[in-house]
């Protein structure tokens, strides 16, 4: 049986927090950041445990702890004390790496309850300006009409933007060719020199250079335009219906973290999101505050597990 907080135990253990004294945090909340500093997950991490020591009183210490594409910092919060002072900041890569990665030693569901999702970024697709497309459209039929000749750069083998360039090839029937990078600004010249022809990118990695003329914003990967970028179309608006490709980022405990100590932190992350200073921030990083219960959180960590659970299979993706 999977492991989820349900809703009677998770409102008992708000009504637990409620009844008790209030009292400043005890011992400081280790957040653990599964990617060297300096990515989107490390930023906003820092940004979530500065503001929990400032609005929770609790003393909120990043640590970074990188490699096997965040499967370290993962397994240690799986395999931590379930005693409310460990924490995971980390991104879609935790649904994708169970199908993508050998020998993964956590089980998501089992061993992990996300205690929120606390951000909501979409991709951007993005190419030279010199490139013979403006439009999705344009860039499919491109894609048809010249077998071979599309290739799309991505942050690596695995990582979200590889797999939307996948699930862009299985849904219309192209097969644009994967090029891999150590990380989406290593691509980034060979996209702006038209080397490569497009890629799927952050809003964080490519906003300065569409800012400056040096990339074209041809679509993003949202249900709704973001906020910094209102003049570029969704996917469903270039006519590609239900293509959301979301690069969330949540905040995991281990799974046997009592209720009443889930609800506590939760309540921390609510007063921390709805902070106008923590949105801003947010912004300035390319993301967009969001705020889930532990359910509505595992609700779409399933949902996003079978779906590119389905696309690694049949695109027969691996990790290389």
């Amino acid at each position: 049986m999977t492991h989820s907080i349900t809703r009677a135990a998770f409102l008992a253990g708000l009504a637990a927090l409620a009844a008790a004294p209030a009292r400043a945090q005890q011992r400081p909340l280790r957040l653990v950041l599964p990617y060297a500093p300096g990515g989107v997950v490390d930023t906003l991490g820092r940004v979530v445990g500065m503001a929990l020591a400032e609005t929770a009183g609790i003393a909120a210490v990043a640590d970074n702890r990188p490699g096997a594409g965040g499967m370290i910092g993962t397994d240690h919060v799986a395999k931590s004390a379930p005693d409310g002072t460990t924490a995971l900041v980390m991104d879609p890569a935790v649904v994708i790496n169970p199908s993508l990665q050998a020998n993964v030693p956590y089980d998501l569901f089992r061993d992990l309850t996300c205690v929120s999702i606390i951000s909501s970024s979409p991709l951007v697709v993005v190419a030279a300006p010199n490139q013979p497309f403006r439009t999705m459209r344009e860039i499919v039929e491109f894609g048809r009409t010249r077998p071979g000749a599309l290739t799309f750069a991505s942050a690596g083998v695995g990582t979200t933007p590889h797999l939307a360039g996948e699930l862009l090839n299985l849904r219309t029937g192209i097969a644009a060719t994967h090029v891999p990078y150590r990380g989406i600004a290593a691509a980034m010249p060979d996209v702006m020199s038209g080397a490569v022809p497009f890629t799927f990118s952050s809003i964080a990695g490519a906003r300065g250079l569409i800012a400056d003329g040096r990339l074209r914003a041809i679509a993003t990967t949202g249900t709704t335009r973001p906020s910094s970028l209102r003049d570029v179309p969704t996917m469903a608006e270039s006519g590609f219906p239900d293509f959301v490709v979301d690069l969330w980022l949540g905040v995991f405990v281990p799974s046997a973290t009592p209720a009443a100590t889930v609800a506590s932190l939760h309540a921390a992350l609510q007063t921390v999101l709805r902070r106008p200073e923590t949105a801003n921030a947010f912004e300035r990083a390319g993301a967009e505050v969001r705020f889930t219960t532990p359910a509505e959180a595992e609700r779409t960590l399933r949902a996003e597990f079978e779906m590119w659970r389905n696309l690694i299979t049949t695109q027969r993706i691996t990790a290389g």
